[in-house]
């Protein structure tokens, strides 16, 4: 269908795109990096290394959302803005897709214009390119049927959905802000202020209606005037209540949902930009405990967030209308003036939560240290006194909770329920001496029962941000580390072909030049003056007895760790100008058993995860074979599922050797320069390592191999 042609991009124009889409959407770092360059004649499997490098060359990011040809509307509206690669006429062109409905879908044009194209003409023109050759039959048998104008349009349609609609589709990329942008960037990239902003105002209009109703019916009934329409309007003032009540609740779930999400993102990205010695010195129990700690913050930070805001509407509205009271001014400066101990008093508690918080967590490191921990010199020295630490920590957690739920007492129970005490004290005397109107007393009353309610919202979020505010500083380190700066691959290196780089005989593939290497924590230095060169074609046996530093050295050629000194250069370039991925693209890693994993999904996810995914046919295709070549057919054929088959902690289990040649096997899948194998054929027999071997030699174009001796 040509009617898309003039609403698409040009894969000569596809570095315009990107940048027109990034600026439109504002996306990208503003004004600091030239535009990417696309590749001369980008292909498909091009097209996606360069994509994603030049949204991050641009300060965007670009992930692939896998979606069904049959939810590709939905897929679009949700992942917008986003890029989508189309066929038109024969010709591969990408849409940038602005957002839209299921219906129609806004669309940024070449000539910069924002056009809305039918979503089913979008879906039909991509299901027509999957159906190829077999469209000629599809026609000819809706002739035969004889059906013609709407109905076959629809049958078509129909037929094209039923045959082709579950066919996974992998050129969708959605465009975002960037981790390192910052996390206010991201929250209004997706809307969340204003959001927050209207669940305010929709719950500020709430309370004052609420209030209107009571003041309509308590008029009336003051005045002697309780008819059919007081009654009336009361009823209705009432009902207008269910529809705003509805879209706070609505807005809050959406606000809930779409910070938490942004938040669990931010922290995932933070893990990742970890250093490898910050990740080292912490073992699997502190690791765990963020995670959990993330669930704490996103759900009392949260939380109380909303509740806080909302307890601040209703104070001020309680505030106002204690003014208009028997009270006068002085009642609502004294609702300001215990807010202010309400605050002072969440304060206190979470100065004294934040201790209890460590008390318990020394106690738990202690107790499962003595559960896992070799104690010898505790076993075999006399039973008296063995369990003396022990007692004094529980003790001093004791008295840590005691405190701590004084504080909460005091924080949840005395300051709502104590200023109704002083509020009616305070227009006591008013009452007593027949001062005030008998509305002005009901006003004071109403204004006093309303703060009330807001001061026990305000003490519930309080004690929920002093759970959340100690939660954060265990998960503050990953989310500071998510705005690390990365140095950032220029997209027409990644996009450019390894393999033809690895042709060059002429130039080194991988070099290192008087490479030092200190860990942060000590004084010594592991690694100092090293040198290597690693030309097309070489085969490299690395020996050394263990603590000699090569593990270290596969981790600075494989751009893990960064050199005290000296110079690492892969096809020419340092690290600084290729980046993470360009670098990763050009050298592959498999670690130290220890140091590497198998990840609880599939096995295929688990092979192709440093390629690509989702895969196509022929990313399984080879994984398949190379699993056989390195002599895993045997596993494949006991698994039900082959490849699909979820492997991992709560899956498949493998052997050690299993494991081993799935660690090579994803190194290769690669498509790298250089492999680096550290010390990966130490559990296999004989027979598997001559076929890992062999393997390995025919598809590594250079290899680097560190052993024992």
């Amino acid at each position: 269908m040509t009617e898309l042609l003039p609403h698409t991009w040009p894969l000569s124009r596809a570095a315009e795109a990107v940048e027109a889409l990034c600026t439109r959407c504002h996306l990208g770092a503003e004004g600091t990096r030239p535009p990417a360059t696309a590749p001369q004649a980008p292909g498909e499997e091009a097209l996606e290394k360069w994509l994603p490098a030049a949204a991050a060359w641009l300060g965007a990011e670009a992930t692939a959302v896998p979606v069904t040809l049959g939810r590709l509307k939905e897929g679009l509206a949700a992942s917008a803005p986003a890029l989508l690669l189309v066929r038109v006429a024969g010709e591969a062109r990408l849409l940038a897709v602005l957002g839209g409905a299921s219906t129609r879908i806004a669309v940024l044009c070449p000539d910069l214009r924002v056009r809305r194209v039918a979503a089913t003409v979008l879906v039909e023109t991509m299901q027509e390119f999957a159906a190829g050759s077999n469209l000629e039959n599809l026609d000819a048998l809706l002739d035969q049927a004889g059906l013609t104008g709407r109905r076959r349009s629809r049958a078509r349609h129909a037929l094209l959905a039923d045959q082709f609609g579950s066919l996974p589709f992998r050129h969708l990329w959605q465009l975002r802000p960037a981790s390192s942008a910052g996390f206010w960037r991201s929250l209004r990239f997706a809307g969340l202020p204003g959001q927050a902003a209207l669940m305010g105002a929709s719950h500020a209009s709430e309370y004052v209606l609420w209030i209107l109703s009571w003041y309509l019916i308590g008029l009336a009934a003051l005045q002697g005037r309780l008819d059919f329409a007081w009654l009336a309007a009361w009823g209705l003032a009432l009902l207008t209540l269910i529809p705003l009540r509805l879209a706070t609740t609505w807005l809050q779930g959406r606000l809930s949902i779409g910070a938490g999400g942004l938040l669990k993102r931010r922290l995932l990205d933070g893990a990742l930009r970890l250093d490898q010695e910050e990740i080292r010195h912490q073992g699997a129990g502190q690791l765990l405990g963020r995670v959990l700690e993330s669930d704490a913050v996103e759900t009392l930070a949260l939380g109380g967030g909303i509740l806080g805001g909302l307890a601040l509407i209703e104070l001020v509205a309680a505030g106002i209308i204690l003014s208009l009271g028997a009270g006068g001014p002085w009642q609502a400066f004294l609702l300001l003036a215990w807010t202010g101990v309400s605050l002072i008093l969440g304060w206190r508690y979470l100065a004294r939560y934040r201790g209890w918080s460590f008390d318990r967590l020394e106690m738990t490191h202690d107790l499962v240290e003595k559960m896992v921990g070799h104690r010898t010199r505790l076993a075999q020295g006399s039973l008296t006194g063995r369990h003396e630490a022990e007692d004094q920590q529980l003790a001093r957690y004791m008295e840590r909770s005691r405190v701590m739920d004084s504080g909460a007492a005091w924080l949840t129970a005395f300051m709502p329920r104590g200023w109704l005490v002083i509020a009616v004290a305070s227009f006591a005397p008013a009452f007593a001496n027949s001062h005030a109107s008998t509305a002005g007393l009901a006003v004071a009353l109403g204004g006093s029962l309303l703060a009330y309610r807001g001061l026990k919202r305000l003490a519930e979020g309080l004690w929920q941000i002093a759970g959340a505010r100690v939660s954060w500083e265990m998960v503050a380190p990953l989310f500071r580390a998510a705005s690390r700066p990365e140095p950032v691959c220029p997209p027409e290196l990644l996009a450019a072909d390894g393999k033809r780089a690895a042709g060059n005989n002429r130039s080194p593939l991988l070099e290192a030049q008087q490479v030092a290497f200190r860990h942060a924590s000590r004084a010594e230095t592991v690694l100092r003056g090293c040198s290597l060169r690693i030309m097309p074609g070489d085969r490299l046996l690395l020996e050394g007895p263990s603590g000699s530093g090569k593990s270290t050295l596969a981790a600075l050629l494989g751009g893990i760790r960064t050199p005290s000194a000296g110079l690492l250069l892969a096809g020419g370039l340092d690290y600084a100008s290729l980046g993470a991925a360009g670098w990763r693209s050009r050298v592959a890693l498999a670690p130290q058993f220890h140091e590497n994993h198998i990840l609880t999904g599939t096995l295929a996810f688990n092979l192709l995860m440093g390629r690509r995914w989702p895969p196509t046919i022929s990313d399984l295709a080879e994984a398949e074979a190379l699993c056989r070549q390195l002599g895993l057919e045997e596993l494949l054929e006991r698994m039900p599922s082959g490849l699909l088959q979820i492997v991992g902690d709560t899956g498949w289990q493998l052997s050690h050797g299993e494991r081993s040649r799935v660690y090579i096997a994803r190194a290769l899948l690669q498509g790298p320069c250089v492999v680096i194998l550290d010390e990966s054929f130490a559990a296999l027999d004989p027979e598997n390592l001559r076929r890992a071997l062999e393997c390995v030699e025919q598809r590594a174009a250079a290899l680097l191999v560190i052993a024992h001796p």
